[in-house]
């Protein structure tokens, strides 16, 4: 199907089609019906090349996302779904522009957050996590009329085109049950080390396990490290809380940091007496699970986030198709006996 063809379907010249098409000029609303309709009918899709060509510029996305190396590397996988995809719709008139910024950093998230919005993108990529933070900059970006795809995690009271994440309190609920499994009758308290309290998502993942535990009555211990100290929690600090915490049936750590808790069991020099979940399968943890230190990980698939996140964008804001509202991502767990090589 092409412009033309929908023109002689139509019985109007291609100028009214295209004036359909990218909106500008009149056509009037019963000619337009008829073009909707014999558009929507041969799922036409518009050249994006040629829509580029006809405003004469390129569109031009952004991503805001944490440092690539922070939380163990977890914003590096998601960058590099966003970076593959950038590469696939580069020769389609997409630019590409990721902005990097320090969680640990409120000056810093408020610089990288002033300069998208200096820049005036097309649409753009955000994880809104810290919401004191993410939820003034999503509002003023949405009054400029700049459309949004959220990944990692949702926000409550913003409205997004997408948001691209897992269930997080399905996701916490799910490590409670895991933890039972693996235990059998639990007696002694399991701990949640509740890393970056602050986050939705975060808080969803520990109501999750509250649950789950409140259902099965077992013991629980929840330490909090909301906004840590301006830095990711360090081995010495969970070496000090296994200490003071010696009879534990196993932790779940509701972030990617696992593989610290395994180093601080590691330097006990002692075998691991009690169970330990966590969450992403960066490199550390995926080493870690290989060498038995860590029992299960619950995996987000961050590269497919990210990917999607750039190709739900682009279907969206140039090829005008509609998109979900949201895209869950599956509850993948994985052993030692499953773990990828």
């Amino acid at each position: 199907m092409t412009v033309k063809e929908i023109a002689e379907l139509a019985g109007v010249s291609i100028g009214t089609v295209d004036r359909v098409l990218y909106k500008r000029g009149r056509v009037s609303a019963e000619t337009k019906a008829k073009i909707e309709t014999i558009i929507e009918r041969y799922q036409f899709t518009p050249n994006p090349i040629a829509r580029r060509l006809k405003r004469n510029r390129a569109y031009h996305f952004c991503a805001l996302l944490p440092q690539r190396d922070q939380d163990a590397g977890y914003w590096s996988q998601i960058l590099s779904g966003i970076e593959e995809a950038a590469i696939e719709i580069a020769p389609l008139g997409v630019e590409m522009e990721i902005i990097e910024f320090d969680r640990y950093s409120q000056e810093k998230f408020q610089a990288a957050a002033a300069a998208i919005l200096e820049k005036k993108p097309d649409g753009f990529i955000f994880s809104p996590i810290m919401p004191d933070r993410a939820g003034p900059f999503v509002k003023e970006m949405q009054q400029a009329g700049i459309p949004c795809i959220f990944v990692d995690a949702k926000l409550p009271g913003t409205d997004p085109l997408c948001t691209i994440g897992q269930d997080s309190l399905r996701g916490g609920y799910l490590a409670g049950r895991l933890m039972h499994l693996f235990a059998g009758k639990i007696t002694k308290p399991v701990a949640v080390l509740d890393l970056h309290g602050e986050d939705y998502h975060i808080i969803q993942r520990t109501d999750g396990f509250l649950r789950y535990a409140g259902e099965h009555g077992f013991p629980t211990l929840v330490k909090e490290y909301s906004g840590y100290m301006g830095t990711e929690i360090s081995v010495e600090e969970i070496s000090r809380f296994l200490r003071e915490n010696s009879e534990l049936t196993g932790i779940f750590i509701t972030n990617s940091m696992a593989h610290r808790v395994a180093q601080a069991a590691k330097e006990r020099k002692k075998p691991r007496d009690f169970l330990l979940i966590g969450y992403d399968l960066v490199p550390n943890n995926h080493l870690s699970l290989r060498e038995g230190w860590i029992d299960a990980i619950i995996s987000q698939h961050p590269e497919y986030q990210g990917r999607e996140a750039l190709l739900n964008l682009y279907r969206h804001i140039v090829l005008e198709q509609q998109i979900p509202q949201k895209v869950e991502i599956p509850l993948d767990m994985y052993i030692k006996e499953n773990i990828p090589l």
